[in-house]
């Protein structure tokens, strides 16, 4: 931990919609003082951010690296489910005096730190041995639906920024295909988010009720993944099987698209919980059955991410990559 004789640490923050996760990296490169501020307690990043630092009695952060669970476009950060926390880049940077403020998507963030992710931080699902060098790929069904990945430049790997969660679903059988048009007339787009994500274990349930004219009842993403696990709900079983499958499939396109001979990772709070049954299901499966591309796949290992708060290692491997 750092004194007050140290250089000022670094900052890192990884900011959602309702949580900021905040900690400093002192001289020796290893993060401390990790906290957690929920985002409705502060009226903005500034505020909160400053709430913060008064806690710890260290010299003012000049560098600041941010995680964002929002796509990253220009000066202008806007969250779409915490608005008035939504900011400007530079005029940030200013009023918080920091010398260097770099903001990215938290999906890359993740991405950044999977070459740093111990053998016991991760379970693998089939395949062999990734291919050294070889790209990389990243999808995290969680609030929403991330898609990243890492491709190899010399002795760096550079993350992707991608808003793949808004792809449109590519359902296989008939059942999918009639869900798929249900979610297309309820919202206009049937994209791999609307189902992949704690939302969309909901749209998939309620979907499931209405097919067989059944009343919805009113769950929460939750309540459909601790009833599906543990089998008092065939609906709830039903909407885990389809959502194992779909994210089996939608992995097994990120593959093809980045070549990610490398692995891909599951990312996200939804797959460590449901760990054993995506291991049961279709997932393997469907990640495969790509036609002739099925032998391409065959041997790709697939990890879910089990460990805690990873993205923070990936934001502070940031400060070197953006230096």
């Amino acid at each position: 931990m750092s004194t007050l004789s140290d250089p000022p640490p670094r900052l890192i923050a990884d900011i959602g919609g309702t949580n900021a996760r905040f900690a400093l990296i002192g001289a020796d490169g290893v993060p401390f003082a990790e906290q957690t501020l929920a985002c409705a307690d502060h009226p903005n990043l500034a505020d909160a951010l400053r709430a913060y630092l008064k806690q710890f009695p260290v010299p003012c952060p000049t560098r600041a690296v941010l995680a964002v669970a929002t796509p990253v476009t220009g000066d202008r950060i806007t969250f779409t489910n915490n608005e008035r926390w939504s900011f400007s880049i530079e005029a940030a940077r200013e009023s918080l005096g920091f010398k260097q403020l770099i903001v990215l998507n938290d999906f890359t963030a993740l991405a950044l730190a999977l070459p740093h992710l111990a053998d016991q931080e991760k379970q693998r699902i089939g395949g062999e041995e990734p291919v050294a060098g070889a790209a990389i790929g990243l999808i995290g069904p969680g609030t929403g639906l991330g898609v990243s990945g890492l491709v190899r430049s010399g002795t760096q790997w550079l993350p992707l920024q991608t808003e793949g969660g808004h792809a449109t679903l590519a359902p296989l059988t008939d059942k999918e295909w009639r869900i798929a048009e249900r979610i297309q007339q309820r919202f206009g787009h049937a994209s791999l988010e609307r189902l992949l994500s704690g939302p969309g274990l909901v749209n998939l349930y309620r979907v499931l009720r209405e097919l067989e004219g059944k009343p919805v009842d009113d769950l929460e993403p939750a309540d459909i993944t601790s009833r599906g696990l543990a089998g008092s709900c065939p609906y709830c079983i039903e909407t885990l099987e389809i959502f194992c499958a779909l994210l089996g499939g939608a992995a097994g396109n990120l593959a093809l698209t980045l070549g990610a001979r490398g692995g891909v990772y599951i990312g996200g709070g939804i797959a460590p919980r449901m760990m054993d049954f995506l291991k049961d299901s279709a997932f393997r499966v469907r990640f495969e059955t790509k036609g002739r591309m099925s032998r391409f796949l065959a041997p790709i290992p697939v990890w879910v991410i089990m460990a805690s708060n990873p993205a923070f290692r990936g934001v502070a491997a940031a400060f070197d990559l953006y230096a």
